[in-house]
Formats: C-alpha cells, structure tokens, sequence
C-alpha cells in the first residue's frame, strides 16, 4: 500500500523555513520507501506544507507510525511553527500520467502498472485510519507528560 499525507503548518512572525528544517529533520529512517515533498504555500510563504508518500505493508506501516511519535517527542516544532497543524492522511489509488500531449485514453486505476483493487483499499483505509489515530492519541498523551 501506498500512503500519503499532507501536513501544512505556519511558520511562527520571525522564523524561516530553514528554522523549521532543522527542527523537523527526522533523525531517523522509517526502513521502507518514505518520500517527503516540502513546498512553500505561494499565497502565504510562512505557511509550510509537507507530503509525505510511504509504501508499506501494514506492520511497517505502525512501526513508522512510532519512530515518527518518538522523533516529534524528541524534536518539537512549537518554538518554530504555530499551534494549529493541518493534517490529511489518504491511501494512493491510482497514479496517471498526463503529461504526453493531445488525447489520453481512460485507463482503470492502477498503481506501477498494477490494477487497483478498490474493496481492498476501503478495508486497508479503515485499518490506516486507526493506527494514525492511536498514533496521535499517543503522541498527544506523552506530549502532555513532558
């Protein structure tokens, strides 16, 4: 499976994107395939967003899930960013490339040239969604214990 998060945070009056950079360079690898995009909001340049693309399975998933708690428990972003953070997490169904020119035939979604299976996405979602959540919760808890 493929995930995908979108994490957007505004840099706190003062502080640069390369303030925030050394706060939240992770230290440490997740050990699967983890791209990270980082781009600047064009509208609001203090306005920071992150996409995150990580293909796993499952378990890997939840490990990641842990060394990412650890890493923003040992290397807080609250002297650098403001306190409100958007976060959407999703699962890639389907990749398309449109970038030949003129017409482009419909083609059923697929991942590296691989047919999607759209009920197993909807089960692997729910399963997603609650490992992220727990992950938050737990994040949050020992945060408050600090």
């Amino acid at each position: 499976m493929i995930t995908v998060s979108i994490i957007t945070r505004r840099l706190k009056e003062g502080k640069t994107y390369e303030d925030f950079r050394k706060a939240w360079y992770h230290t440490v690898g997740f050990g699967t395939s983890s791209k990270l995009y980082t781009a600047l909001n064009v509208n609001d340049p203090r306005e920071i967003i992150v996409m995150g693309f990580v293909e796993s399975e499952m378990e890997e998933f939840l490990e990641g899930l842990e060394i990412d708690v650890k890493e923003r428990l040992e290397n807080p972003l609250h002297d650098v960013i403001e306190p409100e953070i958007g976060r959407k997490f999703g699962m890639i169904i389907s990749e398309d490339d449109f970038s030949d020119e003129g017409v482009i035939e419909y083609k059923e979604p697929s991942i590296n040239g691989k047919e999607t299976d759209i009920n197993a996405v909807y089960d692997d979602i729910a399963q997603v969604a609650e490992l992220i959540s727990k992950a938050s919760a737990k994040r949050d808890r020992l945060k408050g214990n600090q």
